[in-house]
């Protein structure tokens, strides 16, 4: 039976030094980025801005916890077809904080992978295929509400288009997850989605990861007043879609116990998925994951000092690598001015070296702080290749080893129908060519 993987967070707090004078706040908040960390820039050295042929408004077919969510959809037409869908690609956008930059979702999945190679979208646009990017109002909202922006879509690009050529849906990252909920939800209710083909790009269909360190600091930092508007360190953490995505959350920096799907938020979505039968049934289910299928993750030695960072007198922080699945292992530690909580990690699996797409979390929080950390220790694994390619295990107890040789499982051992598995570990829902062509080679013919 596997044993509980859990947090023990200790708690130390000298008399007489809890609140900080002005000065002091002043000191530190010169050294703290504002903003919610985690959150990635949009459109950073982008270099096409191409434009879409329509754009539509969208408005979630239903409420969700009495919220309306809104979105929008950039429309570039496949070759030949001026103003008209024929052959429908709904793609759904990622988790992020704020709302969808379309722009950006376009730039990146066009940029150049290969010399002497069209981007991945242009390649279908000349296919004949239409490309519809699906964005969300508020990424980090629920998936549930964000389902409901997709399934208008949906109906819009029927009602729109010529013919009868199936569908085409799917999504990166969290994108890929809301339009699997969304298919699903349609064929419980048994409403037509005429699609035939889903695509995931990278998403974590068992969920993803966050280093619980680094977690706590967001907590932990954004109790210190800055003085400074706009979201706080931990709001995207703390935001539903997080709660829902991550495998492993704590609610705030004090937090000790369970931490394997905690949140009764994922506990409701996953039980909602189980309920319409985790995925839809009548689409071919086709996923990519940007880790590899070998077992071989990155070389970052679980339980390493990844930065430590100090403003004297002031505030401190250590964090560390994830620890193996052994019992009160530490994993770092984070002071302002006599507060201070340290964590030890049980039976957490070493997951920031394991095979999977990267996100550069201890980089972003690093940064943050303007705390200095080696290059190579800037990215670790947020969506490990065993959850992007939706191996069947318990999502929730997460009985598997995060470095499965998947290459030498059967395809039986997936949820899905096919998958492919990057040539070596990238960054999360980076285009290479190895995923590009196995796609266009289903999609395209």
């Amino acid at each position: 039976m596997a044993q509980e993987a859990r947090i023990d967070v200790e708690l130390t707090a000298k008399k007489g030094e809890a609140e900080p004078s002005a000065e002091q706040v002043k000191t530190f908040a010169t050294a703290l980025r504002p903003g919610a960390w985690f959150a990635t820039p949009s459109g950073t050295g982008r270099t096409d801005d191409r434009q879409p042929d329509a754009e539509w408004q969208l408005e979630s077919s239903r409420p969700y916890r009495g919220e309306v969510a809104q979105g929008k959809a950039a429309v570039y037409y496949g070759k030949g077809h001026k103003s008209t869908l024929v052959k429908p690609f709904i793609f759904a956008d990622g988790f992020n904080y704020g709302p969808s930059d379309l722009t950006a979702l376009w730039a990146h999945f066009n940029a150049p992978y290969a010399k002497g190679r069209k981007g991945f979208l242009d390649q279908l646009l000349d296919a004949g295929i239409d490309v519809i990017l699906v964005g969300f109002e508020q990424r980090h909202t629920y998936l549930q509400a964000n389902a409901g922006v997709v399934i208008s879509a949906i109906h819009q690009a029927i009602d729109d288009r010529r013919g009868g050529e199936p569908l085409i849906v799917g999504g990166v990252s969290m994108g890929g997850i809301i339009t699997r909920y969304a298919l699903a939800e349609m064929e419980h209710h048994k409403v037509d989605h005429q699609t035939a083909t889903y695509l995931s790009w990278d998403s974590p269909h068992n969920g993803a990861w966050i280093p619980l360190v680094l977690q706590q600091m967001a907590y932990f930092f954004e109790d210190v007043p800055t003085g400074k508007p706009g979201p706080k360190q931990a709001d995207l953490i703390r935001s539903p879609a997080a709660q829902q995505l991550l495998w492993a959350w704590v609610e705030n920096a004090k937090y000790s116990g369970p931490v394997a799907t905690v949140s009764k938020l994922r506990q409701e979505f996953l039980s909602e998925l189980k309920k319409y039968g985790q995925f839809p049934a009548r689409p071919r289910k086709l996923g990519v994951a940007n880790g590899t299928g070998d077992g071989i993750g990155r070389q970052l030695p679980p339980g390493e000092v990844v930065f430590d960072w100090k403003v004297p007198l002031v505030a401190a922080a250590q964090a560390r690598f994830q620890p193996a699945s052994d019992e009160q292992q530490p994993i770092g530690e984070m002071k302002f001015m006599g507060q201070v909580r340290r964590g030890n990690t049980s039976y957490v699996p070493a997951l920031d070296g394991a095979p999977g797409g990267a996100l550069d979390s201890f980089g972003l929080v690093a940064d943050a702080l303007k705390a200095k950390i080696p290059a190579n220790y800037r990215s670790g694994c947020f969506v490990p290749t065993v959850s992007a390619v939706a191996l069947d295990y318990d999502p929730v107890k997460w009985d598997v080893d995060p470095y499965e040789n998947i290459d030498e499982l059967p395809i039986e051992k997936s949820m899905l129908d096919e998958f492919r598995c990057d040539s070596r570990n990238t960054e999360h829902s980076q285009v290479t060519e190895t995923l590009v062509q196995w796609i266009l080679e289903r999609i395209v013919g």
